[in-house]
């Protein structure tokens, strides 16, 4: 802590912040934490102005180059996913891909925040980068059937808990001034990490061929920069003791986590997912598997509720949080509601272009990687627009008001609507660049310093719940119409000279394009194989469109309680730790 004597000497003062290791910066101002005008309680010409050298933006690169070995991961498992499990003859199963990395996202998150305040963020991010992220990568490639690919993928998951750190790194090493555009480099990093595993992985299988091996080349390149991200953040990132790593003991610093919290939450999450992930594929609801599972599972979820709300004040939805202003709430609500929509776009908006636009599995990337361009630009423009203008409300409404129309536009599809989805990937993109920059900063600004690392564990951890109950939602939704896939198409080829006992087989085949086994099948024709694949499109345009109503539905309720108050923000030019 410094000395009264260095807050006044400027000598003292230039000493200190040009040392090379890290420091923590205390001053005399009030709290950071917005008032209740939404307003900064310190002044900014009562704040010093940090140094800021080499290993700062060092640190700052080496978060964000863990954040792109997760994205590729993550666009892998949804954009790949269908390819995979088709590899493993588990079409069906591709949902437990990406389901473990959003499940251990938001089970991980809040223990990571809790425990990098008591241990250090340092080893949290590169023990679970290299052993989570790495190894589990390196599993995937190898894996010789389903259940490893899957287990692969849950061991990448224990990589995602830290993703929380990745935002409190980069706000905590820079000015508050610069928090918005350390946001704003988290997203362009985010983005970037799915261009690229939308355009390598799509190179590595252009034909989507199921019987190829390109995945395991995708997640071998996964596993290298796994291995390079955690080794950079290991070299430059040294960040100096917190008050509490220092003065509790080990039994403490496990007695203050919480552990009761941790336990409602796994069980409710992973039955409520498994539940709604089992609806219609193959379980009707009234089966107990489902709804007995659903049930236990909300059972979970409401004694978290409780528990948190009337037992433990202080553990992973630490009351503070929730006082004096509502910003933090109301940004966690409309992050929820931004990962509800981005995981439909990850795994769906793919999916149909490859089934109904493209069969090159490298433009199918191409025209999502749009998405992650236009984000990034987006998420540069809005981190310069708050650090001006000092505002995030209508930047946010803008944004949610972008996701409506996407997701409008996109229910709107046919198997003949090829060219708007150019346009609609446009909105999209702009939406995701604006959103997480604004919410993750109105968040972090109205938060105490002391509960950023929780505060930022929350609004990930929110952000992958909602893309836990999108997708188990979209799963159900989307099953429940592919379920009369065969039916549909049976109407089609049966009438033109195909078996009724064929007609499985004949749609196994066009699912997987399979021209050999098609041309095994008796009385099957070019206009047969013509007609079976248009009565498959057009099941697979409803199951889509069900997809685009729910997230419309999802995200238009964060659009209006986004525009029920309008936050401002004073930036302070402080830095949390300097590095």
């Amino acid at each position: 802590m410094m000395s009264s004597q260095d807050k006044t000497s400027p000598s003292a003062q230039v000493q200190e912040e040009t040392k090379p290791v890290a420091r923590v910066m205390q001053t005399a101002t009030p709290s950071s934490r917005t008032n209740e005008n939404n307003t900064s309680d310190g002044h900014e010409s009562d704040v010093p102005v940090p140094h800021l050298h080499a290993k700062t933006f060092l640190a700052v690169f080496a978060v964000c180059l863990i954040y792109i070995a997760q994205l590729i991961s993550l666009v892998g498992a949804g954009a790949q996913g269908q390819t995979i499990a088709s590899h493993f003859s588990s079409p069906t199963q591709s949902i437990w891909f990406s389901a473990p990395i959003t499940i251990l996202t938001v089970v991980l998150g809040p223990i990571t925040s809790q425990a990098a305040d008591y241990w250090g963020r340092k080893w949290f991010l590169v023990i679970p980068t290299f052993l989570g992220g790495g190894a589990g990568s390196l599993i995937v490639s190898r894996a010789p059937s389903m259940p490893i690919a899957i287990l692969g993928f849950a061991i990448i998951g224990i990589g995602f808990g830290s993703q929380p750190l990745l935002h409190v790194v980069t706000s905590e090493v820079l000015p508050r001034r610069w928090r918005a555009w350390g946001q704003a480099a988290d997203m362009a990093s985010n983005t970037l990490g799915a261009a690229v595993g939308l355009y390598v992985g799509g190179a590595l299988n252009r034909t989507g061929d199921p019987r190829g091996e390109g995945f395991r080349v995708y997640f071998l390149l996964n596993m290298v920069v796994y291995v390079v991200a955690a080794g950079l953040c290991w070299w430059v990132y040294h960040p100096p003791k917190r008050l509490l790593q220092k003065s509790l003991s080990t039994r403490e610093k496990l007695a203050r986590l919480d552990w009761g919290g941790y336990f409602f939450l796994a069980v409710g999450l992973v039955l409520f997912s498994v539940a709604l992930s089992y609806s219609r594929n193959p379980f009707e609801w009234r089966d107990p598997q489902v709804s007995a599972t659903f049930a236990v599972g909300m059972l979970f979820v409401m004694g978290l509720v409780l528990y948190e709300t009337w037992i433990k004040k202080d553990g992973m939805f630490p009351h503070k949080l929730f006082t004096g202003n509502r910003n933090f709430a109301v940004a966690m609500f409309c992050v929820f509601s931004e990962g509800v929509a981005f995981f439909a776009a990850n795994t769906y908006f793919a999916f149909q272009v490859s089934v109904l636009y493209e069969s090159d599995a490298l433009l199918v990337g191409v025209r999502y990687s749009l998405i992650m361009i236009i984000a990034a630009v987006f998420a540069c423009l809005t981190g310069w627009y708050c650090a001006v203008t000092k505002r995030v409300k209508w930047a946010t409404f803008a944004a949610f008001g972008m996701f409506i129309a996407f997701f409008i536009g996109m229910a709107t599809t046919t198997r003949q609507t090829d060219m708007p989805t150019w346009g609609y990937a446009v909105l999209l993109g702009s939406a995701l660049g604006t959103t997480l920059t604004t919410l993750v900063t109105v968040a972090q600004l109205s938060t105490p310093p002391e509960l950023i690392s929780v505060a930022s564990g929350l609004i990930i951890s929110i952000r992958s719940l909602g893309g836990t109950v999108g997708l188990a939602v979209y799963n159900a939704l989307f099953h429940d119409v592919m379920k009369n896939l065969g039916n549909n198409v049976g109407k089609v080829v049966v009438p033109r000279g195909i078996s009724p006992d064929d007609v499985e087989m004949f749609v196994t085949a066009l699912e997987a394009q399979d021209q050999k086994r098609l041309g095994t099948i008796s009385g099957v024709t070019a206009d047969i194989i013509e007609a079976g694949a248009i009565a498959l499109q057009d099941t697979f345009v409803v199951a889509f469109r069900h997809v685009w109503i729910a997230g419309a539905c999802f995200v238009a309720l964060a659009a209006a309680g986004k525009a029920s108050r309008t936050p401002r923000f004073t930036l302070e030019c402080r830095a949390d730790t300097m590095v």
